[in-house]
């Protein structure tokens, strides 16, 4: 199996999962079930990309400057500051332990 034909099956089946989802009633999408498994899905994902990225390094773990600046950004987020300012924050702290490290 070469690298094309892998692309193109994922790509195919992508697009048929984004099919799917126009052909689903919007009347199974209102109950109370499916719509808080959409919810919660979308925070577990979004949780997963971010402890991937936040950790991971090729097929390593790694914990350097990146977690500090996480931790910021969590608690600065906690505390409900707008999001731009959270962002600055966490890039200025892993700025500031790369620089000093």
């Amino acid at each position: 199996m070469t690298l094309w034909l892998i692309v193109i099956i994922a790509s195919l089946a992508c697009l048929a999962l984004k099919i799917g989802g126009y052909l689903v009633p919007a009347s199974f999408l209102d109950r109370p079930t499916p719509a808080r498994v959409a919810n919660l899905l979308t925070v577990a994902l979004l949780a997963a990309l971010i402890a991937v990225q936040t950790f991971g390094s090729g097929n390593h773990v790694v914990l350097d400057a990146r977690l500090p600046a996480v931790i910021v950004a969590t608690g600065l987020y906690a505390l409900r500051v707008p999001f731009i300012v959270v962002v600055i924050a966490a890039a200025v702290t892993a700025a500031a332990i790369r620089a000093f490290f």
